[in-house]
């Protein structure tokens, strides 16, 4: 293929013409995008430090401060194509059909960001609070837009979307301040239940962790065919739980095993079953 030079002259100096031409807009364009994101960048600072100033709620600060940096990044892009000369009343009805489009394919996602904007209003957990969720129990670490961190005490990192857990059950166990274990110790007939309540609350009041107020509460709890069950009930602040509920068992072992109660195990129904069908044949 022969190309001509004049043609080519010609088709350099239409190029050069419309570069020149567009030269300003296209200038002027990116001075306001690269102006707008210094400016926007300076306003998300602003206005963290005035909602931390007041005291807000990191999460919510967070939420709020993120929504608004998508926002003001959204109208200069507007901004920066307009500039650049391109119809933006065609733009914003392509963004409206894709808007659409893509809203109809992410329900769920939608559903989560409804659900963290429900879960930031009406605050039933904050982060550091322990909670039960979705069969989960963990300390929150972060309320993100679409899901929930947990951090479990084992150490793993479990993502909930707040969809499915602002319209389920939550357990908040740092709400409250103080918290009560609930432990059954069984013991056999032969066994004299005022001296193992006594016990009992002899170990529980040796015991600095377990709060006087609430008193705890010691009492039978029911009468079944193999033993006699304790309804033992301390409470401790939420600092001191695991460690009262761990200290109760093993400190009611020892005393039983001093004075020579026996500890009852645990019989299932369904080896008792067997047992009787066995004697029967």
């Amino acid at each position: 293929m022969n190309l001509d030079p004049d043609q080519l002259s010609s088709y350099a100096n239409t190029f050069l013409k419309v570069l020149i031409d567009y030269s300003p807009k296209l200038i002027s364009a990116f001075i306001i995008l690269f102006a707008g994101l210094y400016i926007i960048r300076l306003i998300n600072r602003f206005i963290r430090r005035i909602m931390v100033k007041r005291n807000l709620d990191p999460t919510l600060t967070k939420f709020l401060a993120d929504i608004l940096l998508w926002v003001l990044r959204i109208i200069l892009f507007v901004s920066f194509i307009s500039k650049l000369g391109i119809e933006t009343s065609s733009f914003v009805a392509i963004l409206g059909a894709m808007g659409l489009a893509v809203g109809l394919s992410l329900q769920g996602s939608l559903s989560n960001f409804a659900g963290g904007m429900l879960i930031i209003l009406f605050k039933p957990f904050k982060v550091g609070h322990t909670i039960e969720a979705q069969g989960v129990i963990g300390t929150v670490n972060e309320i993100q837009i679409f899901v929930t961190k947990l951090i479990t005490a084992n150490n793993q990192t479990i993502f909930i979307p707040n969809g499915s857990l602002s319209n389920g059950n939550i357990i908040n166990y740092s709400l409250q301040r103080i918290r009560r274990a609930d432990l059954t110790i069984a013991i056999s007939y032969d066994t004299d239940i005022k001296k193992a309540r006594e016990m009992i609350t002899a170990v529980l009041k040796n015991n600095p962790k377990v709060l006087e107020t609430p008193a705890a509460e010691v009492s039978v709890k029911n009468l079944t065919d193999s033993a006699i069950q304790i309804a033992v009930r301390p409470w401790a602040t939420n600092e001191d739980f695991w460690g009262v509920y761990a200290d109760t068992l093993e400190n009611c072992k020892q005393a039983f095993d001093t004075a020579g109660i026996i500890i009852q195990p645990y019989v299932k129904e369904s080896s008792k079953k067997n047992n009787t069908e066995s004697n029967e044949i």
